[in-house]
């Protein structure tokens, strides 16, 4: 049986509102699609809690067992000021602002942002397709709409007929907003406008005589409108119909419903089985936006180069505080969450290099063991079976993390000589050596952060242990609170244990 027979995910579809069993399209197969950055600046902590979200739940799709193919794009053209049909592409905005080549912004971007993505430890997707390598299917699906009488052209640019759409399918679906309630709301149409519902969008935009980016098209020379890339990409990659489509909240509405409009429109079948949405940040309890100087870059929080920041935290730190919420729940940022989650991840990333080095000296069967040790591996068992259970139970990352604490508690008890591994079945105590190594790593992606001198200081204080045994030994006790109290000052607490045996923990 495969882990997720054993243990099968629930996800909250944003499409239905329901929690729903996850079942792919293809059994053992998972093909998932994520809106990527739109590289005309440094990416933010917004995007990256985003990214850090669905590699999370890609990593878990495959310590199920799942095969798993992940595509996030990249947005190059196409993506206008205020997400809008009317204006300037950022990039190319940015490119005229600095003088630059647009491909010249994209490269500078795009690597920054891949740059973030590893120190995060995010895994790069199967598959990274950019907006500009798809112009000529971008294209053809627009000409396929025209000619199904779902689009229309006006002076060389095309547009999405959504009064049209809607006389057969919902428009809308995803979003929960009807029709007539988008006819109502926002600016009427002026003589300027081309469009004949302000409601309709666009698939392709004829380039004024300023605009940098520009391709030859049927309509003569533009550019594809921003929602179009991700349903040529998705599907191209993905097929018609795939398991999940990802991504911020703020892009369920207009971006996601209008996918979903020109994929049912184009295939005539619905694109997406499972929808998910991360939920967005907040500092000190105010949302984070550059109006009210709350808004950092990764880097300046590495740093702790911002006025908010009492000092820097490292990526692991932060990659940590953030899995301690659900992806649906905004989550904030504060000195006073990060110091906490600082403390935390120190604490569970002790017990993860202790445990890789934890062996069993003698094989013990169930069957054997006293009744306190049948006590101790049923209760590792449980352990191992919740974070199964939590991480399925819609990628709950914030219980699996309290498990992961409760796990690390055991694994301290040991180091301490409290509990003893030749009193736990060896099947169990295999079983929870590798889910706690498994979860931390593979599925959280949280890598432990050890200075190059590690084994140096590792050897230093080891010395200084077996010193202390010696002066105890001698009856210098004097001397063996010295050591213990200098210790301590600098941030090292050395821990007695049974037999005269001691260790040590780095406090934070």
């Amino acid at each position: 049986m495969k882990l997720y027979e054993k243990y099968p995910i629930h996800l909250s579809n944003s499409l239905s509102g329901e929690k729903e069993k996850f079942e792919s399209i293809t059994p053992g197969f998972v093909g998932m699609y994520v809106c990527g950055p739109t590289v005309y600046n440094y990416v933010h902590l917004g995007n990256a809690r985003t990214f850090l979200t669905f590699d999370t739940i890609s990593r878990y799709f495959r310590f199920l067992e799942y095969k798993v193919r992940y595509v996030r794009n990249i947005t190059d053209v196409g993506h206008l000021e205020g997400d809008v049909d009317e204006g300037e592409d950022k990039i190319g905005k940015k490119a005229r602002l600095e003088q630059l080549e647009p491909m010249e912004i994209v490269k500078r971007y795009t690597e920054d942002f891949h740059t973030v993505m590893r120190q995060f430890n995010i895994l790069p997707p199967s598959i990274e397709p950019s907006a500009t390598g798809h112009i000529v299917e971008q294209i053809n699906i627009t000409k396929k709409l025209i000619d199904l009488g779902l689009a229309y052209e006006v002076n060389g640019s095309v547009y999405f007929d959504v009064k049209k759409y809607n006389q057969s399918h919902h428009y809308g679906i995803l979003s929960g907003r009807n029709i007539e309630d988008l006819m109502e709301s926002g600016r009427d149409l002026d003589s300027q406008d081309e469009k004949r519902e302000k409601i309709d969008f666009a698939l392709w935009k004829k380039a004024s005589p300023q605009h940098i980016m520009r391709w030859p098209s049927p309509w003569g020379e533009g550019f594809p409108g921003w929602h179009i890339e991700c349903t040529v990409m998705s599907t191209k990659y993905l097929g018609e119909t795939f398991d999940l489509h990802g991504g911020g909240m703020d892009l369920k509405f207009p971006h996601h419903e209008c996918e979903i409009a020109q994929a049912t429109g184009a295939n005539g079948k619905t694109p997406v089985k499972y929808w998910i949405h991360s939920n967005m940040l907040t500092v000190n309890g105010q949302k984070m936006s550059k109006s009210l100087v709350n808004s950092f870059l990764p880097s300046e929080l590495f740093s702790g180069s911002h006025a908010l920041l009492q000092k820097g935290y490292s990526p692991m730190t932060v990659r940590f505080f953030m899995l301690q919420s659900h992806y649906s729940s905004t989550l904030d940022f504060s000195n006073d969450a990060l110091n906490a989650a600082e403390k935390g991840f120190k604490k569970i990333s002790n017990s993860l290099s202790f445990i890789k080095k934890m062996t069993q000296p003698i094989s013990s069967l169930k069957s054997q063991l006293s009744s306190n040790g049948l006590d101790l591996t049923n209760n590792m068992e449980r352990m191992i079976k919740s974070c199964y259970e939590t991480m399925s139970d819609d990628f709950n990352t914030a219980k699996l993390i309290a498990t992961l604490f409760e796990m690390s508690s055991t694994i301290n008890r040991i180091k301490d000589g409290v509990l003893f591994t030749d009193q736990i079945d060896t099947a169990t105590f295999n079983d929870f050596k590798s889910t706690y190594i498994g979860m931390m790593e593979e599925v959280l992606g949280l890598k432990e952060e050890t200075g190059g001198n590690n084994d140096l200081l590792d050897g230093t204080i080891n010395v200084l242990i077996n010193l202390r045994k010696k002066v105890r030994t001698d009856k210098n006790f004097a001397l063996s609170d010295k050591i213990r109290d200098d210790l301590k000052a600098i941030g090292i607490q050395l821990k007695d244990g049974k037999d005269g045996e001691m260790s040590y923990e780095i406090e934070s």
